[in-house]
């Protein structure tokens, strides 16, 4: 009786663990999913690299948006930095890129105690991870966009903006794409028309304005 008391026990305790891991480390999903691509046909080496969010997920043909460039697509879900530094040595290390370009930081900023602060600390250490892989390699981080659903985070999203561009600035081989000004009326109000209906997710008039901005800083 006391065996079967502690196999029973012992079988709580392993399931309770993986429920525990699996609710700490979320888009593992969206991970395998990019494992089991790789499995079929790595990506060629010297591509460039899309890392990032939702923006980026959804952008399933930005391959057709930058002719002549490689892509590499591994945006995931409604991913945060903290999700991205976690999840580096599998969407960075293993695809040796000619450069790597981030859209990051908005989801953060809906996180209990997250400010503008917090979003470029952690900005910070996903930089020095891809450096560490890969010292020489361009790094390009795209502005965090002024979604109308997220109007409230607007001025932690602008500070993060302005801290991530000055930091950029002070290290070679980096640059700061500002697709957030393009985004706006002239009255300050985010465009409408380049939004789904969600108020959060681009159409493709919104992705044409990051095409613009984007595509004069992709190295050839």
């Amino acid at each position: 009786m006391r065996l079967f008391f502690k196999i029973i026990v012992t079988c709580f305790l392993f399931l309770s663990s993986e429920n525990v891991l699996s609710q700490q480390y979320p888009f593992a999903d969206a991970i395998k999913a990019f494992k089991e691509q790789d499995k079929i046909k790595m990506p060629e080496k010297n591509a460039i690299l899309f890392i990032g969010s939702s923006s980026f997920t959804f952008w399933k043909d930005i391959q057709d948006y930058f002719p002549g460039y490689p892509i590499i697509n591994r945006g995931f879900g409604g991913s945060t930095l903290k999700d991205l530094i976690y999840y580096a040595d599998d969407v960075v290390k293993p695809y040796h890129p000619r450069q790597v370009v981030i859209y990051c930081g908005e989801n953060d900023l809906t996180e209990p105690n997250v400010d503008a602060t917090v979003v470029f600390d952690r900005f910070k250490i996903l930089f020095n991870l891809i450096r560490k892989h890969y010292p020489g390699v361009p790094v390009t981080y795209v502005s965090m966009k002024p979604s109308p659903s997220r109007k409230k985070f607007r001025a932690d999203m602008e500070a993060g903006n302005a801290a991530i561009r000055y930091f950029l600035d002070q290290h070679e081989n980096t640059s700061y794409v500002d697709v957030y000004r393009l985004m706006l009326l002239e009255s300050g109000q985010p465009i409408p028309d380049i939004f789904k209906s969600d108020s959060l997710h681009m159409n493709a008039e919104g992705y044409k304005i990051w095409q613009k901005e984007i595509a004069p800083y992709l190295i050839k």
